[in-house]
């Protein structure tokens, strides 16, 4: 059918567009983990300061998200993602001139807010341009900029650190944030015909019912889930190859890279298998919960003690630890309610920043507590099961495997296709 390719061939340049800037915005703080082993040296700083660091970068997010999804609902993606990009570049910039653990982490805090609109804002603008036969598969394309951004991050930040020191890297970051912001207020542009959307507002209670239905409370449970295990494998891989494995810091760094590159991979076959399969794309996100429970419970055995068994582990829990947020994502964006896509996106990652913002500190206080990573793994091992189980017996109640038909194939507008950009808005 035409209509699954509604606006021609400029849905795929603002595809490129809002991955790049997911990867750009989050490029320093998807570096952390990997410069863990610097940054413990030079600020001296433990396993728990060093999870602090990820989640103040977090931290705002758990109100910026819900301001950001209101914020998307009534203006243009374009000027409220691009403000957000230049908030990241600028406080990192300013960040270049830190000199202390303290004034890092408030660094990080005004990051974090900056942030807070490129993941809704991003999802928006794919879910607006893409036909449902084709959202899951964009919509891992786009979530895949996160792991990219690692990716890049892993393999230049520790050394730019180890060579110029954590000024020169947070200056590479602002640079890197900031491309991203030009290059989304230059390129973006909703699409020129878009399906007619229900009221934009909406009382407090009638949101709050679309947040306690059944099918949404499953999806947030196994988000938190799936985030706090993502949190974990950016915290503690890079430490664990290195202090069990006897790995040095440059091939350990190499291995988050590698595992970074899983997600990648994952995020987007993970998400064209959503848009195929029958069972609905919950049903892909639980598969990711149990490969997920697999991987850990090998770490926590006398198997992760072997540097390739380990890394080959840390392989697998990328591809599925890190390539749920596709399907994921395509899900919440699918089950809004008309005209709330914005809130129900903002609401449901806001959701997860709570786990996004505990798991760090609390992952690293337990290695902390215990002097090895036994109890981190197996703790994430148990948390994930239980997700597991509870999740899919709610799918497996009347009803629940019924895969929700998406707004605009319900009421469907046919826009005229057209392969020339559209004028901006």
């Amino acid at each position: 059918m035409r209509n699954a390719q509604p606006y021609g061939r400029y849905r795929w340049v603002i595809l490129v567009v809002a991955t790049f800037t997911q990867a750009a915005s989050g490029f320093f703080v998807q570096g952390i983990g990997a410069m863990g082993i610097h940054l413990q040296r030079d600020l001296s700083l433990s396993t728990a300061q060093l999870g602090l660091l990820l989640s103040a970068a977090q931290l705002a997010p758990l109100v910026g998200l819900l301001v950001a999804g209101e914020l998307l609902d009534r203006h243009d993606e374009r000027w409220v993602v691009g403000a957000g990009a230049c908030v990241v570049a600028v406080s990192l910039g300013v960040g270049g001139t830190t000199r202390t653990y303290e004034s890092l982490l408030l660094v990080l805090l005004v990051v974090g807010a900056g942030y807070s609109t490129v993941q809704p804002g991003g999802g928006k603008s794919v879910a607006s341009w893409f036909d449902t036969s084709q959202r899951g598969l964009a919509m891992g394309i786009r979530q895949a900029g996160l792991p990219l951004g690692g990716v890049l991050a892993a393999a230049t930040l520790p050394a730019l650190a180890a060579e110029l020191g954590l000024r020169a890297a947070l200056t590479a970051g602002a640079l890197v944030a900031l491309l991203g912001a030009v290059a989304f207020v230059a390129l973006y542009r909703r699409p020129p015909v878009r399906p007619l959307p229900g009221p934009p507002g909406g009382s407090l209670g009638s949101r709050s019912r679309a947040l306690r239905e059944p099918a949404m409370v499953r999806t947030v449970v196994s988000g938190m889930s799936l985030v706090s295990v993502h949190s974990g494998i950016g915290v503690l891989t890079a430490l664990y190859l290195h202090e069990v494995t006897a790995l040095e810091a440059g091939p350990a760094a190499l291995v988050l890279v590698a595992v970074q590159g899983a997600g990648v991979a994952g995020r987007v076959c993970l998400a064209a298998w959503s848009d195929r399969g029958r069972s609905g794309r919950h049903t892909c996100v639980l598969t990711c919960v149990a490969a997920v429970t697999v991987g850990m419970s090998a770490l926590a055995t006398p198997l992760g003690c072997s540097p390739v068994a380990a890394c080959l582990v840390f392989v697998w829990l990328g591809f599925f630890g890190i390539g749920w947020y596709g399907p994921w994502v395509a899900h919440v964006a699918e089950s809004a309610p008309p005209g709330r896509t914005g809130f129900a996106l903002g609401a449901a990652m806001a959701a997860n920043q709570i786990a996004v913002v505990l798991a760090p500190p609390a992952l690293g206080l337990v290695k902390d507590l215990t002097g090895g990573f036994t109890a981190p793994w197996t703790l994430l091992a148990a948390m994930t099961a239980i997700t597991l189980l509870a999740t899919a017996r709610g799918e497996r109640r009347p009803g629940g495997t019924a895969r929700r038909q998406p707004y605009e194939d319900r009421v469907r507008v046919r826009p005229a296709v057209t392969d020339d950009p559209p004028g901006g808005r």
